[in-house]
């Protein structure tokens, strides 16, 4: 046997070394620290998703701090929140950009880009998770404009491009008819243009009550405009009414301004079952779903009690995972119902009576109850 008995470099020294303390460790049953380093870096990896969000503006950032705030217990499951520009460009990262996970978007922008093909044909790429809330859309306008038909023609703030604001406000004005000269600029800059009489009225789609809308005073000259739903709007809006105590800076007590709203759901890419993305998003479900309950308490966002998911996004196809955990949990979910009406008698409360939110926030608190109780 010829045996090489070269000089060792210092390099091949080091790695000499390191290769056998690798070696002792292995035999001893022992991972050595790089390999401890290894495994800890690749269990993080594989248990991280990502959710794209908005700006600071809007309401699927805080919807999505609430995510990683509840759900993110470190090494086994890690929700990282993205900074987005919006519905419209979420949906957009979600069909397009590595790396990204979950995208929170409205159903109407979803409809927009089936509508225009822009994306392709996104039927078969695009899923939701579940429905999470409805987005009331605000029309503030200037003193002298008291109608959306007094528009036309005018300056009117679709707020950033690729927004789900500004695809909304494109739908709604090109449903009604009502052909305006469109600006993308942020909504403060937008009320700083709107006191110069620069831009008649602004456009924000965003969860009640929004921030950027909660600053803004009636002193200022600016109010709500009225947009009913109209037969035009109605395959993708629903009906809702601004308050008083949704924004008491432009309405008095007892005002109202009545608006339209779409539904907003967490959506995902339609990734192959076997893959390694599906799998980290079905891992997000078997956290999520069971703890909505979690989401519609303190401190969490008011959004979160209109959660319910079970509801149905019409004409889309919900991820297969979320699918599945939801037959899954039917048969017991309809014994629960039973129980919940029970508790309810004895409480004398009545089940029709209860809005449906009130009653469905309160059954995920029972269903949380009841296992609680189960745990002892």
């Amino acid at each position: 046997m010829n045996i090489d008995v070269r000089p060792v470099s210092r390099p091949q020294k080091v790695y000499c070394v390191f290769a056998a303390t690798l070696g002792v460790a292995a035999l001893f049953g022992q991972p050595s620290h790089a390999q401890q380093r290894v495994t800890a870096a690749d269990r993080l990896n594989e248990n991280t998703l990502t959710v794209v969000s908005s700006s600071p503006n809007g309401t699927y950032m805080p919807v999505a701090y609430d995510m990683s705030a509840v759900l993110d217990d470190g090494d086994n499951l890690r929700v990282l929140v993205v900074l987005g520009r919006g519905g419209g460009q979420n949906i957009k990262d979600v069909r397009y950009l590595k790396g990204v996970d979950l995208g929170i978007a409205a159903s109407n922008t979803l409809g927009y880009f089936r509508r225009t093909g822009e994306l392709g044909n996104i039927d078969d790429k695009i899923v939701y998770i579940a429905k999470l809330y409805n987005e009331e859309i605000h029309f503030i306008a200037r003193p002298e404009i008291t109608s959306i038909e007094q528009l036309r023609g005018k300056k009117v703030n679709f707020n950033f491009v690729n927004s789900g604001t500004q695809l909304s406000a494109r739908d709604v004005f090109d449903r009604l008819g009502i052909k305006v000269e469109e600006t993308n600029y942020g909504t403060a800059d937008a009320f700083e243009r709107m006191k110069t009489g620069e831009i008649a009225a602004s456009v924000l789609a965003a969860g009640k009550p929004a921030p950027a809308i909660s600053a803004v005073k009636a002193a200022d000259g600016f109010h709500f405009l009225p947009v009913p739903l109209s037969k035009v709007l109605i395959n993708d809006y629903l009906p809702t009414t601004l308050t008083h105590d949704d924004y008491p800076g432009l309405l008095g007590p007892g005002q109202t301004a009545e608006t339209i709203a779409a539904g907003v759901a967490l959506i995902a890419y339609n990734w192959p079952k076997n893959s390694d993305r599906y799998r980290r998003i079905a891992k997000f479900v078997d956290a999520f779903f069971p703890r909505l309950a979690d989401f519609q308490k303190a401190p969490r966002h008011p959004k979160w009690r209109e959660a319910n998911l079970a509801a149905v996004l019409p004409g889309w196809k919900r991820f297969e995972a979320a699918d599945e955990w939801l037959r899954a949990h039917a048969v017991a979910s309809q014994a629960e119902r039973g129980q919940f009406d029970q508790f309810l008698a004895a409480k004398q409360a009545q089940p029709a009576s209860l809005p449906p939110n009130e009653r469905d926030r309160l059954f995920q608190e029972f269903i949380q109850w009841n296992k609680s109780r189960e745990n002892r």
